[in-house]
């Protein structure tokens, strides 16, 4: 079974990171949610990067406000792509601390960034990620995709009434 691993800084951050958590078990994928801070606990920080690949995590979404250090440290660590979701936390700056934390890896070092507070997003890139090798997936996304282009066909009806 497919899996992804959501990690975030800390338990504030949790409801913004309910919705990947949400979107991917409509896809039918299993996910493996944890607190893991960069500063906090670096050691587990490092334990998690160096290893998830190792329990079946085939892609990483780290959630992270303020300096938002999680996502490009697991990003050095794993082998495993990484998604990161900048978060407007109690001590941002209107998030752009996050978001520019995340955004600006270094050569080498990819993250791939959603919106921030996009964890949706980064849940249904996530299963497109992991769809490119897992039929299966692979038709949940187009159903969902099918789904959203029914949405505003209905949508358009309506504003016609």
């Amino acid at each position: 079974m497919s899996k992804v691993g959501i990690i975030m800084g800390s338990t504030s951050d949790l409801p913004v990171m309910q919705e990947a958590v949400d979107i991917l078990e409509s896809f039918g994928i299993e996910t493996e949610v944890d607190i893991v801070s960069a500063h906090r606990t670096p050691e587990k920080l490092f334990d998690y990067g160096k290893n998830a690949h190792t329990r079946g995590i085939q892609v990483i979404i780290a959630g992270a406000g303020g300096a938002a250090h999680l996502p490009g440290m697991i990003a050095s660590l794993s082998p495993l792509p990484v998604i990161g979701v900048p978060i407007k936390s109690s001590n941002s700056i209107d998030g752009w601390d996050s978001v520019l934390s995340i955004l600006q890896m270094p050569g080498g070092v990819p993250v791939a960034t959603v919106a921030l507070n996009g964890s949706k997003n980064a849940g249904i890139l996530a299963a497109q990620i992991i769809g490119s090798a897992d039929k299966n997936v692979l038709n949940k996304v187009l159903e969902y995709k099918e789904g959203l282009k029914e949405k505003v066909i209905e949508g358009a009806k309506n504003l016609k009434k």
